[in-house]
């Protein structure tokens, strides 16, 4: 069972409007959930409104500013509302480095995966594997032509 998701892509913004379309609830929502419901910030339990997709709570473990954010969440389509940390779950981190004036470097990392329960492990991971490669296309959206 492999444990970790890994994506890297080069968006062409600043380290700060990367971070902020991460870690500001009113710029996330602009590419990856729906709505924010909750406080956004550290060491809160906010939920991820996907629509009609389902929610998913999410619990807000390290915030950098315009390097790193992170979370962990209850991974997949499981609309898992409720104490994120008593139960599996992955850690979602955001790694932004710039390799060049005006243009950044961004690492997603999802693991944990292999602590899953087994029976739904592999098919999260897949699905994860898929969702990321098209959300981190919307993010990358967010900053063309700007």
């Amino acid at each position: 069972m492999q444990d970790t998701i890994k994506r890297e892509i080069e968006i062409t913004a600043s380290k700060e409007q990367i971070f902020e379309a991460i870690a500001d609830p009113k710029k996330v929502v602009l590419w990856f959930p729906d709505k924010v419901e909750g406080s956004y910030k550290v060491g809160e339990q906010p939920i991820f409104d996907f629509g009609e997709h389902g929610k998913n709570q999410i619990y807000i473990q390290d915030s950098k500013p315009y390097e790193y954010f992170s979370y962990r969440w209850v991974p997949g389509s499981n609309h898992f509302t409720g104490d994120v940390l008593s139960v599996a779950n992955t850690l979602v981190e955001f790694t932004i480095k710039e390799i060049k004036k005006g243009v950044c470097k961004v690492t997603l990392t999802e693991s944990g995966f292999s602590k899953l329960p087994k029976e739904v492990a592999e098919g999260k991971f897949q699905q994860n594997s898929k969702g990321w490669d098209f959300m981190l296309g919307r993010l990358a959206e967010q900053f063309d032509g700007v």
